[in-house]
């Protein structure tokens, strides 16, 4: 078998057909993307980790390649659909226990993960968490102009709208990747057209919009300061947080601890929101060092 060859399975999980992309030996971690992004998101990240783990990232139910089961606007994709999805995906896979890495929307569901199955999970590792300590400051005047999209996504016409042509889709993908790379703008350029492609093929932008949908109740009791209160995490945690990521400023980290009570934090200077593909060297390594001094 050629180990350097990503691997492609579509996994029945949950009742979904998950498509999985798969690299490299040994311990398993799972990684989970975020919004605009699919499994290829995390390429540079897994060639430079398979020597040491056995790579798994699947697209989310409603991205990429999985399976679509809400066409239409759906709050049937929130945090704790995706996770149960992800401990289902480790029972056909056989696993017993994995590390998760999650970023943007898959932060969400690592939450979602470490509350549901602690068990399974050997530990959590996020770049730039949002989290219910961020509250009202989701929402202040300065921050407006950032997050204007979540609002717009939750539109029932938003998806025709972006999808209705090929440049339309280009110029809203790329401004987001490009945007929130703080630290590297042009991190995206190889794989825009592939991006662009992704979110063309029938129903994905629906299928990531409808994490929007799902999340709107959450977000609004946030913004009210109404947020549920939930024990701590108590899986082992690392948070590797941008100080160039203009949607989380770096001043949001102060409330980690009330939901990580394990936690591993520290800035990483001159990337934003993608430090995976802003500097894949450095977040491989910041990885690596995590998972590898846990018990496995």
């Amino acid at each position: 078998m050629d180990d350097s060859a990503i691997r492609h399975d579509t996994i029945t999980a949950n009742g979904v057909a998950l498509h999985v992309a798969r690299l490299g030996r040994g311990g398993p971690l799972v990684l989970l993307h975020g919004w605009p992004e699919f499994w290829l998101t995390w390429e540079p990240v897994m060639r430079r980790l398979a020597d040491r783990f056995e790579l798994i990232a699947p697209d989310l139910r409603g991205f990429g390649a999985s399976e679509k089961p809400d066409h239409h606007p759906s709050d049937k994709a929130g945090a704790d659909v995706h996770a149960a999805d992800i401990v289902a995906l480790l029972d056909a896979l056989g696993i017993a226990r994995a590390g998760i890495v999650g970023h943007d929307v898959g932060a969400y569901v690592i939450q979602a993960l470490g509350r549901m199955a602690p068990g399974r999970l050997t530990g959590l590792f996020t770049f730039d968490c949002p989290y219910p300590g961020i509250g009202p400051r989701l929402a202040v005047p300065e921050m407006l102009a950032e997050i204007w999209y979540q609002s717009y996504h939750v539109k029932p016409f938003a998806a025709a709208q972006v999808g209705a042509s090929r440049e339309g889709c280009r110029l809203y993908i790329d401004h987001f990747l490009r945007h929130w790379a703080g630290g590297n703008p042009a991190a995206f350029d190889d794989v825009l057209e592939a991006f662009v492609d992704n979110f063309l093929a029938p129903g994905n932008l629906q299928g990531g919009f409808n994490w929007y949908v799902s999340a709107q109740a959450g977000r609004l009791a946030m913004i009210r300061g109404e947020a549920p209160r939930f024990p701590p995490i108590t899986v082992p945690t690392c948070i590797r947080w941008g100080d160039s990521d203009p949607l989380f400023p770096v001043a949001w980290t102060d409330r980690l601890g009330e939901t990580f009570s394990d936690l591993d934090l520290a800035l990483l200077k001159g990337v934003g929101h993608f430090p995976h593909r802003e500097d894949p060297d450095r977040a491989a390594a910041e990885i690596a060092r995590f998972f590898e001094r846990l018990p496995g």
